[in-house]
């Protein structure tokens, strides 16, 4: 059972690196760059190869990492790359070396540490699946909803490497702590998972110094009634540590420069690629069903809590319960066009000019009405995290289910927990990541789009 050991998993990221920096070296070896200094190239390439790694987080994978976190690696790993590698013909002042030969050597070694990287993604799944290696046992503490579906997984994602060993429920009369404990010892648990709503204060003090005290990871599980932010950020001011509630990626301004250059370019892309055309042609049929403006305009809330006017093309006979009743199932407000315009979201269209204008985004928390931002802000726990974002034309929340009409708390309260996710686990892969879905989307039709 040597190879079961997951003590030795650690030498994994290792070995990557070892293998990379080998492909890196090979091909500066074999293909015709005409160096000066070669041992000068290999000890540059190698020095930025790690230092790149390290601040990237390259070989930062986990067991549960998706593909889509994959590529991202590689992309902006190898961004960062191509930019210092042309940088040492400037640096070291080699002008002998072949651009061609050097834009050569940079595609080989991508493509090379692409197919690298994908292959251990999938190897090491194989090996956990089908060897039973590099294994993590684990026990819940919980008989939740969430539980049960963290049981699941582990049971059904084998290539995950997670082997759950057992249950144990606090609200059990005969739930013993230390019984727990000396199970998790005797089984050589390596990870406890507890149910936060199923733990008092005192039990959950007790597993965390238990864990401390014994080697063991411990991770929480949210209770499904509460809207749960990140954890606490870190900084220092100084030498004086300070605290605060979170970090929101966008407020970065090199981040906020990108989303917006994207939603430029992208609202630029749909406005004269479609809007030019298809605009005269709605606003035509919109007409000829029903009387009143070719586009319904309504105040709703945006950034940092301030209104503004969205534009959509009318799907509605003119109505007074326009800014104050959502659509719901066969609404008898809404028009034959305006059904097919819903359905597929076309009706959204006209948003890209506020996404121009600055007033929204691409991608972000769908805006509300004013009034239901007024009463959700009262009902609905952490409800205003939402604002400090540019609301988008589509969101993480749509994409997953939530849009439409709200039926009850649980859909409000849901869609808020995948807004302040938005909010601060915003990347610009998850943007494109959402695009992609919502056009797949509105391609297949959506249940709750009427």
């Amino acid at each position: 059972m040597f190879f079961n050991q997951h003590r030795y998993s650690n030498l994994i990221y290792p070995i990557s690196c070892g293998i990379d920096l080998l492909a890196l070296n090979l091909f500066a070896y074999y293909l015709p760059i005409n160096f000066v200094n070669p041992y000068l190239f290999h000890t540059y390439i190698t020095l930025a190869w790690l230092v790149i790694s390290f601040k990237t987080e390259f070989y930062k994978v986990y067991r549960y990492s998706k593909v889509v976190y994959i590529l991202r690696l590689l992309l902006i790993q190898f961004v960062f790359f191509f930019l210092i590698l042309y940088a040492f013909i400037g640096f070291f002042k080699q002008p002998n070396i072949s651009r061609l030969a050097l834009g050569q050597y940079f595609i080989f070694v991508f493509l090379a540490i692409f197919s690298l990287k994908f292959l251990n993604y999938v190897l090491l799944m194989q090996y956990r699946e089908r060897v039973k290696g590099n294994i993590r046992n684990v026990v819940v503490i919980g008989k939740s909803k969430k539980a049960n579906q963290l049981i699941e997984i582990f049971n059904t994602r084998r290539e995950f490497g997670y082997n759950f060993s057992e249950q144990f429920v606090p609200r059990d009369k005969d739930f013993d702590l230390l019984a727990c404990f000396r199970y998790i010892v005797n089984n050589n648990i390596d990870e406890i998972y507890c149910s936060v709503s199923e733990l008092k204060n005192a039990e959950l003090n007790a597993f965390i110094n238990f864990a401390d005290n014994n080697l063991k990871t411990l991770k929480f599980l949210p209770d499904n009634k509460n809207i749960f932010a990140k954890k606490l950020k870190f900084e220092y001011y100084d030498y004086l540590p300070i605290l605060s509630l979170r970090d929101i990626p966008l407020h970065n301004s090199l981040n906020a420069l990108l989303k917006r250059a994207f939603d430029i370019v992208f609202s630029l892309f749909v406005i004269f690629g479609l809007l030019l055309w298809l605009g005269p042609l709605l606003a035509l049929l919109i007409r000829l069903e029903s009387k009143g403006p070719v586009f319904f305009i309504q105040k709703r809330t945006g950034f940092d809590n301030n209104e503004f006017q969205c534009f959509k093309f009318r799907s509605m006979a003119v109505n007074e319960n326009a800014d104050a009743k959502q659509a719901g199932k066969n609404d008898m407000r809404v028009t034959k066009i305006g059904k097919f315009i819903r359905k597929t979201s076309i009706d959204e269209l006209p948003q890209f000019y506020n996404v121009l204008f600055g007033n929204m985004s691409v991608v972000g928390p769908r805006p509300h009405m004013l009034k239901h931002t007024d009463e959700y802000a009262n009902r609905v726990d952490k409800y205003m995290l939402r604002h400090f974002v540019k609301p988008g034309i589509t969101g993480l929340a749509q994409v997953r289910g939530y849009r439409g009409e709200i039926e009850n708390d649980i859909d409000i309260q849901n869609r808020i927990k995948f807004d302040i996710f938005y909010v601060e686990n915003w990347s610009f892969f998850l943007d494109l990541k959402i695009v992609v879905q919502t056009i797949v989307n509105a391609i297949k039709g959506e249940e709750k789009a009427y």
